[in-house]
């Protein structure tokens, strides 16, 4: 159900933006009547264009501005050649709207000079190529002409500032227009047009922007595309265009050819043999002498192409002039007039002589770059008495190829840009967007507790990647991996939290042994390591110490709390329950406990990989009774030389020997040892840490009634057994005398 929904809402889709475009296309045409109709000088065909682009993306833009050409094609077929226009138009259209120029009239009239650039400037440089570098027929020709025959500009120059000044009139209309059509369509039908391909769930447009920036180590794979994509095409392009060039630059020269050689011969079978001797001596004067030469206008008039036609007799001392044709720059020779011969004629001069036919001949001397046909004119006995030559420029020939290269090239380019935009779209859809998806979900990804696991399963799993490709193949793999990798997680927490209660219980069981050999500690370990969680707990709240209290070393200070003592194992039974007051020999034995500790948990750390709390466990064995002011034991360090750790466990161990009854003591009243705590604040303890347990006096007191009524407890259950197997015992005896 889900897949056919998302079928029935791509179709509509695609059914709304072919609406929208079509309605964009005959907004271009529609407007662009409506100014031609009024005899203005302007263009307007590029408001749908700008619309499509800004709303619809770089695609739809284009696509409006090639249809709005080629429509336009069937008036005239030259505006095939300015579809390049609409294309960057669109682009620079999309890109605007991309940035919000268009949100603020401020920053909407900002892109007029660039449209106004792109459609004037370069539609300008276009026109003038196109038409040989003479003056176009568009709708600026009027005004450039005007340009032309009021000042000293050129051609182009006249053209280019025509084109500039009717566009950025153009242009500012247009953008206008644009704006005010994109300010009164709804906020939801604009995002309704926006033309998308996702083969996923759609990315949001902060992960948008996040894929934007996402950094690559060399090169990111949408601009390897782009670069594919444009370096086949360029290939091609110049390999084809170069080819067609070649082939148009031939087939000219073959026509131009063919003309001279025709015009040449019609012009030959205009004179008469015969009478040429007569011509050259008398010239205009000479009968028929006129009548021929009209002929030879006329002749001449039937091709634009041909530049100058004329008749010379050829003899060793050059050309003698029998005709020669007045053009519009150079008045042509006299009859009878002897031209010597240009350099570029020697080689040819021997055949000349001889009455020879000759190929076509391509000079560059005293009249210019000409392709030159020469016609043998025949007497009646059939003797070459003179030659009927047409010439032709040869630089019409190249302006005529840097016009088809022009065009062809315009071609391309628009072309280009079109397949190079389809091709980035329908990789950004179907490769770019769905890898960026799941990368951007990959590194989302959390493993911090059951929870985060959960919503980074379930952000993978909405992508939805559909390509139906290698790229849909890659995202059930991650999504069965990740499910798996999650599963094996969730395993090895429970493995490893089995493990830490295993761990813990036995530290607790080591203290108990260790504790049980000293009748005068109670329930000192439970207790001590409460008060050093508290405290731990405190720090974090108030901000004490904060550069070391991250999770793992508060866990690894709590749950190593109960190993401060693990030394007295070395220390003889004797000294530990010893009810009165140790001797100074006995006492040195008991601070042995300290290093003693160190020794056995040095010995424990070499024998695992990872120490982890073992570390903190350390520092609280050896350092515990280090005090602030430097007179402990067994380093006599003083200050922060002190472990955090081991200063913790001071004020903790301290607190409960104090309130704890002992076979050597009463025990102290909690108002006596917290009194005592504050006493020793900057002496025995850390004063920040001592101004804490202080302040959290109600937890303490807490902790340490909760744990004697523990005690308590423990002690009544004991007493209760002790009593039962007294009984029983008595029974059996009874009943043993009997």
């Amino acid at each position: 159900m889900a897949i056919d929904k998302d079928r029935m809402n791509r179709e509509r889709n695609r059914i709304r933006m072919l609406v929208f475009m079509v309605l964009s296309v005959l907004t271009n045409l529609i407007l662009n009547h409506i100014v031609s109709y009024l005899g203005l000088p302007l263009f307007i065909d590029n408001v749908g264009t700008i619309t499509a682009a800004a709303i619809g993306g770089y695609l739809p833009g284009i696509i409006v501005g090639y249809v709005t050409n080629i429509v336009n094609m069937t008036a005239d077929p030259a505006n095939a050649y300015y579809a390049v226009l609409s294309a960057v138009i669109a682009i620079f259209g999309a890109f605007f709207a991309n940035k919000g120029y268009f949100e603020k009239i401020h920053k909407t009239i900002i892109t007029i000079p660039v449209f106004a650039i792109v459609g004037g400037a370069f539609g300008s440089l276009i026109t003038y190529l196109m038409y040989g570098f003479g003056m176009g027929e568009g709708i600026s020709a009027p005004f450039a002409k005007t340009l032309l025959e009021k000042g000293s500009l050129s051609v182009f120059q006249a053209q280019f500032i025509s084109d500039m000044a009717i566009d950025l009139v153009d242009k500012a209309i247009t953008v206008l227009l644009v704006f005010v059509i994109l300010r009164l369509l709804p906020d939801k039908v604009k995002s309704s047009l926006r033309l998308t391909g996702w083969r996923q769930t759609p990315m949001s447009a902060e992960d948008l922007d996040a894929a934007s920036k996402n950094d690559t180590r060399v090169t990111s794979l949408r601009v390897k595309i782009i670069v594919i994509i444009s370096a086949i095409m360029i290939f091609v392009a110049f390999v084809t265009t170069a080819i067609s060039y070649l082939l148009y630059r031939n087939f000219a020269i073959k026509e131009f050819t063919t003309t001279g050689q025709n015009v040449a011969k019609l012009a030959a079978s205009t004179i008469d043999g015969d009478a040429v001797d007569v011509y050259l001596s008398e010239g205009e004067n000479a009968e028929g002498y006129k009548e021929v030469e009209k002929k030879l206008e006329k002749i001449r008039e039937t091709s634009k192409d041909i530049e100058y036609l004329y008749v010379y007799q050829i003899k060793e001392d050059g050309c003698h002039v029998v005709f020669d044709l007045d053009t519009a720059d150079l008045p042509g020779a006299e009859p009878g007039e002897i031209i010597e011969f240009d350099e570029s004629f020697s080689e040819y001069i021997p055949n000349l002589l001889a009455g020879e036919n000759i190929d076509s001949i391509v000079t560059d001397d005293t009249y210019g770059w000409l392709l030159t046909d020469y016609e043998p004119v025949y007497d009646s006995e059939g003797n070459c008495v003179c030659y009927a030559a047409a010439d032709i420029q040869m630089q019409d020939v190249a302006l005529n190829s840097i016009s088809f290269l022009t065009m062809v090239s315009s071609l391309f380019v628009g072309f280009f840009i079109f397949i190079l935009v389809f091709c980035v779209w329908l990789a950004d859809y179907n490769l770019i967007y769905p890898i960026t998806a799941m990368t951007l979900s990959a590194s989302k990804f959390v493993y911090d507790n059951e929870e985060t696991i959960d919503v980074s399963v379930e952000r993978l799993n909405r992508l939805n990647v559909n390509t139906g490709d290698e790229i849909e193949n890659l995202y059930d793999s991650l999504t069965k991996t990740i499910a798996e990798t999650v599963g094996y997680i969730e395993d090895v927490k429970e493995k490893g939290e089995e493990i830490a209660h295993m761990q813990n219980g036995l530290i607790y069981v080591l203290a108990d042994l260790v504790e049980s050999r000293d009748k005068n500690t109670g329930d000192h370990v439970r207790k001590t390591a409460a008060y050093v969680r508290l405290i731990l707990r405190k720090m974090k709240e108030k901000g004490v110490y904060s550069e070391y209290l991250t999770d793992e070393y508060m866990e690894d200070v709590a749950n190593s709390a109960p190993l401060h003592d693990v030394g007295k194992i070395k220390v003889s039974d004797l000294i530990l329950n010893k009810p009165g007051k140790l001797t100074d020999e006995e006492f040195e034995i008991m601070k042995s406990h300290t290093t003693a500790g160190n020794d056995i948990i040095t010995s424990a750390m070499a024998l695992v990989s990872d120490s982890g709390y073992l570390k903190e466990a350390k520092n609280l064995a050896t350092y515990h009774h280090e005090k602030w002011d430097g007179s402990g034991y067994p380093c006599g360090i003083a200050g922060e030389e002190i472990p955090l750790s081991a200063r913790i466990m001071a004020i903790a161990d301290v607190f409960d020997a104090l309130v704890s009854k002992r076979s050597y003591k009463k025990p102290f009243t909690f108002e006596q040892a917290m009194d005592i705590i504050k006493e020793g604040a900057g002496k025995h303890f850390d004063p920040e840490l001592a101004k804490l347990f202080i302040e959290a006096d109600e937890e303490v007191r807490a902790i340490a009634e909760e744990h004697e009524r523990m005690s308590k407890g423990v002690a009544s259950v004991l007493a209760r057994e002790s009593d039962t197997f007294a009984i029983e015992n008595t029974e059996s005896t009874d009943d043993g005398k009997e």
